[in-house]
């Protein structure tokens, strides 16, 4: 029997789905030893720090998650930066194999005028804030505008957009981060504008986000129809329609054609424009856009332009990925062919593979694929122990399995006097409380 050394860097969906990967591949002559490394004292990724607090259905693939932490041979490490606590010389070396599963965390820039004033800022920033990553907890927000405005046409923008635009009140029972729940509550946001630069039958949205829009029960949600039918005449006539995208415009055309409650909370859809500047002395207080026309598909800016006042900005254009010392990367993700690093038993999965595209259950196929790979690629077995020595000798503290499990109890019983699922830590010392010892 061959058992193999497999270190999983990232604890998030592609990084979790890549150990279960391995596991199904398991058999009486073949095994795996899975050590999974993560930065953060707590694991799950964007299922923790990504997903909106109002989608709970989304985050229990956590149960996924545990299944797979549970199974033999599966060790965690939460608290252990690659990088910064060990080298990725030293994983290579102490691995047969090594996977970056560290997705994607910087948010795409837009490059334009005003855009580091006060009230401008990266949805890679203000949806951690609001999940109650430790690391985010202290971005300044501003909610004392009346209006505010969201790029993109994802569902991350979305997710923005909806989080500032619905009723606090609809969030109380949710396990949005204490600190965000009173910004919102004492929010003076009425209206937010979400701007896409290209086409409806172009946007990234997918249509089960689209269609929970009308169940906001105290914010009106506005899509042009003029603009959809054009939308669909342009698709039309480039052939038949794919099905996302018919199932996207449909919806779209769905809330256009319904013209709901009178609310005092408005969410408005806006295509075919771009931001070219931010105006405002020292804080964000007027956008310009340019106006867009659809040309040979695509969109193509103009010289028209128009302004929308507006205190807050926040850009979800996209994300890329950190990059870590040792590893090759270029146009935001690591450099790979079919999830292998050239040269190296490094390989890669998820958005740090292949970008920020695809919902959480693109990762499962994606990390199969190239864990079959990694498995055609292994020959002989190294005989080591892993990283655990090393961190002894270094004093690094980390979050075992065990140790989460405590800390996840913990959140879920301080949240179940609060009806809500969880109340989360965001000091790390309080969390690293939960470790098996403060001393190497």
């Amino acid at each position: 029997m061959s058992t193999f050394s497999i270190a999983i860097v990232g604890a998030g969906p592609a990084g979790y789905f890549a150990a279960q990967a391995l596991q199904n591949l398991q058999t009486d002559q073949l095994k795996f030893k899975i050590d999974m490394i993560e930065k953060l004292p707590t694991p799950w990724g964007l299922v923790r720090s990504g997903v909106a607090p109002d989608h709970p259905k989304i985050k229990t693939v956590s149960k996924v998650f545990e299944k797979i932490a549970t199974t033999v041979g599966f060790q965690l490490f939460c608290n252990v930066e690659l990088g910064k606590d060990i080298s990725t010389d030293e994983l290579t070396s102490s691995y047969d194999a090594v996977i970056i599963a560290t997705g994607s965390s910087i948010g795409r820039k837009l490059n334009i005028p005003g855009e580091n004033l006060r009230g401008s800022l990266s949805a890679a920033d203000f949806v951690p804030w609001y999940n109650a990553h430790p690391d985010y907890v202290n971005v300044e927000v501003p909610l004392d505008t009346d209006t505010a405005v969201v790029i993109g046409a994802g569902n991350v923008a979305m997710d923005v957009a909806r989080m500032l635009a619905l009723e606090p009140r609809e969030l109380d029972i949710t396990d949005t981060a204490l600190h965000a729940l009173d910004a919102l509550h004492n929010s003076k946001i009425r209206t937010v504008h979400v701007f896409g630069r290209r086409g409806p039958e172009h946007a990234a949205f997918t249509s089960p986000e689209l269609r929970e829009l009308p169940k906001l029960e105290h914010t009106n949600v506005v899509i042009d129809k003029e603009e959809i039918k054009e939308a669909i005449k342009r698709a039309k006539s480039a052939g038949e329609i794919p099905k996302d995208v018919k199932s996207n415009l449909d919806a779209m055309m769905a809330i256009a054609i319904n013209l709901g409650a009178n609310h005092e909370r408005t969410l408005n859809f806006h295509f075919l424009a771009s931001p070219i500047e931010i105006k405002g002395e020292g804080k964000v207080e007027e956008i310009i856009f340019a106006v867009n026309k659809v040309q040979d598909g695509k969109a193509v800016q103009t010289e028209e332009t128009f302004a929308v006042k507006a205190g807050l900005f926040v850009s979800a254009i996209g994300y890329e990925s950190e990059p870590v010392e040792g590893i090759p990367y270029s146009n935001g993700k690591v450099e790979n062919v079919e999830g292998r690093v050239s040269g190296t038993n490094i390989y890669v999965v998820g958005w740090a593979k292949r970008g920020p595209s695809g919902v959480i259950g693109t990762n499962k196929s994606d990390s199969a694929t190239v864990i079959e790979h990694l498995v055609s690629d292994l020959r002989e077995p190294k005989m080591n122990n892993g990283i655990i020595n090393l961190l002894k000798e270094r004093g690094v503290v980390h979050i075992s399995q065990g140790n989460w499990e405590k800390l996840n109890s913990a959140e879920v019983a301080a949240g179940s006097s609060s009806g809500k699922p969880r109340i989360k830590f965001i000091d790390r010392k309080e969390m690293l409380g939960f470790a098996d010892s403060l001393r190497p």
